[in-house]
């Protein structure tokens, strides 16, 4: 059994590591708000390898014929959304900002809700981890032991965590060190463009 959860996390950091558009979103949120907000997006992300980890477990090859068909539209949506957030990014940061209500503006990614919500929506949506767990479930028998198969889920899931969240925590200090107003817009249209660039390799 020890196995299979060592199977899992080499498949989480098999996914994780590769630094994407969903590494660069994490560090340019938290710099911009907080590690609080920041971590809440990478467990998202971290939930939604953790679903695919355990479809790939107990899915087949049936299974992964349904999924990759639909690599290309998923990947057209996932670059789409991404692109709609980097130009919200922008916007947001070039825009005078009014001065916000008592507790803060809580719209967009800017909350620990919104944010696990959103990164685990766009996770999902991303075609390289829906290819990845595909071929995964490819290589894996139609009908595992259940616990084996939890465990492997398990894995993915804690690699994936760590991952994002030293991603996180890399982005939080340094939102520290860009405390000032052009601080902070820097880093917004750093990761505004690079974002989109990635989106747009996504469908070049």
């Amino acid at each position: 059994m020890t196995g299979a959860f060592l199977a899992g996390l080499v498949a989480g950091y098999g996914v994780a590591i590769p630094v994407g558009a969903i590494a660069v979103l994490i560090l340019g949120l938290t710099a911009r708000t907080s590690f609080r907000v920041g971590a809440a997006a990478a467990l998202g992300v971290a939930t939604a390898d953790g679903l695919y980890a355990a479809v790939a477990a107990l899915g087949g090859a049936a299974l992964a014929a349904l999924i990759a068909p639909a690599a290309g539209p998923l990947r057209v949506v996932a670059a789409m959304v991404l692109l709609g957030i980097a130009g919200h990014t922008a916007w947001r940061a070039l825009r005078p900002r009014p001065v916000a209500p008592h507790g803060g503006n809580r719209r967009g990614l800017k909350s620990p809700a919104r944010a696990f919500g959103g990164l685990l929506a766009l996770t999902l949506l991303n075609p390289a981890t829906v290819v990845y767990f595909a071929a995964l479930v490819l290589g894996r028998d139609a009908d595992p032991d259940p616990l084996a198969a939890g465990l492997f889920a398990a894995g993915a899931f804690v690699a994936s965590a760590s991952w994002q969240l030293l991603i996180a925590g890399s982005g939080s200090a340094l939102g520290r060190l860009l405390t000032s107003a052009r601080g902070r817009l820097v880093t917004a249209l750093l990761s505004s463009a690079l974002i989109a660039l990635l989106a747009l390799r996504m469908i070049g």
